[in-house]
């Protein structure tokens, strides 16, 4: 072959190869980055990337091209890193987190250099844009600890009670117990039986563990009701407070167009061991768990139906709880639970990862006597 050939032969090549790559489609291309970067091809993902973003700017592509932009200049990001650009993966994350304020990266999962350039880009990123969940009400903190519950909150051992908010704290056994019940008086029995059985401080009248209890409930029912037929301690978050009391503190924040509230990869507060001791804490013996314990696990906490009729604005609220404030048996440093409202989705919808069920199993266990838990401090009883 002739030198002339060859060349043309190589342009010719190199034409066929671009064109494949224009050839392919957004999500096909975006997959292709994903993969790369995952085998550490970081040069190939870039230019991966490149054809992706030359192919989201063409006409017609403008709503996938506002998608993109965020995971686009996260995987540049890591990429540019990872091949010691510093100063742009610095930029790329910047860009990230201007789209994603609230994004963190996982240690585990990511190099000490992309790590140090996703720090260097939030030192100069703009703060988060999250507002208080309760507006006018300081933090839910603040707020619990200025409620003044009404008298007589306890509830009456009616038929009823163990459709309340109770039910997410009675054991599976409990539950079989008083579905037999057929008479007021046996009702009346376990409803005392019950309580005594939880109470830190065995004989005394003054059990800690009844009032916090109810004075959560309280508060539930009065700060997050979502619909006239539905009682505040029955939704989502009404659950979680009811279980594990006012968080540390609480964000929100509008989900913008293009952000996946499902994909948490790369984002997690938490590493994966968190993740691997949830699972751990759901299996027997340190087994992984089957999917049908998961799902039974699931099942105690899929509470009434949330659906939103009218919620024309999608928002993501995380209530972040540190460890002082978590169950003794909790084994995280923090847990945030997440809580999304999405048109055609739901009003307020707890995500139930692992972590997320693990620490709610955990809440709900019984305190043994003398023992005073995280999920119910004493001072909030009063």
């Amino acid at each position: 072959m002739t030198r002339s050939a060859r060349i043309l032969a190589l342009v010719l090549l190199s034409l066929a190869s671009s064109l494949a790559v224009t050839a392919q489609t957004l999500p096909e291309l975006f997959q292709k980055a994903k993969a790369q970067v995952k085998g550490e091809a970081w040069s190939d993902a870039l230019k991966t990337l490149d054809a992706l973003d030359a192919e989201a700017a063409k006409p017609g592509n403008e709503a996938a091209k506002k998608q993109l932009e965020g995971p686009s200049a996260f995987y540049r990001a890591v990429c540019n890193a990872n091949l010691g650009n510093a100063d742009a993966a610095k930029q790329e994350f910047a860009m990230f987190l201007k789209l994603n304020p609230n994004a963190n990266l996982d240690p585990s999962m990511y190099s000490k250099k992309a790590i140090a350039a996703f720090d260097e880009a939030r030192k100069t990123a703009a703060p988060a844009e999250e507002t208080p969940a309760m507006e006018g009400s300081g933090s839910l903190f603040t707020a619990f600890q200025e409620f003044k519950a009404p008298a007589n909150i306890s509830e009456p051992a009616s038929e009823k009670w163990a459709n309340g908010p109770v039910q997410w704290i009675m054991t599976p056994e409990e539950k079989r117990t008083w579905s037999s019940l057929s008479s007021a008086s046996e009702r009346a029995e376990f409803v005392q039986k019950f309580w005594a059985s939880r109470n830190p401080k065995p004989g005394s009248d003054d059990n800690v563990y009844q009032t916090t209890f109810e004075r959560r409930v309280a508060f539930a029912d009065a700060y997050f009701p979502q619909d006239e037929k539905q009682r505040g301690s029955m939704t989502d978050r009404g659950m979680v407070f009811v279980l594990l009391g006012p968080p540390t503190y609480v964000g929100r924040k509008p989900i913008r167009t293009g952000e996946d509230a499902s994909e948490a990869e790369g984002m997690s507060t938490v590493g994966s061991l968190d993740a691997s001791n949830a699972q751990a804490a759901l299996g027997a013996g340190g087994a992984k768990p089957s999917s049908a314990k998961r799902a039974q696990t699931s099942d105690q906490f899929s509470g009434p139906g949330t659906k939103a009729i009218d919620s024309n604005t999608n928002w993501r609220e995380v209530w972040h709880y540190r460890k002082e404030l978590l169950p003794k048996a909790v084994p995280y440093l923090q847990v945030d639970m997440e809580f999304i409202t999405r048109k055609g989705y739901g009003q307020n919808v707890l995500q139930r990862d692992h972590i997320t069920i693990t620490t709610l199993e955990k809440a709900r266990q019984p305190v043994q006597a003398g023992e005073q838990t995280a999920a119910v401090p004493a001072a909030s009883a009063h």
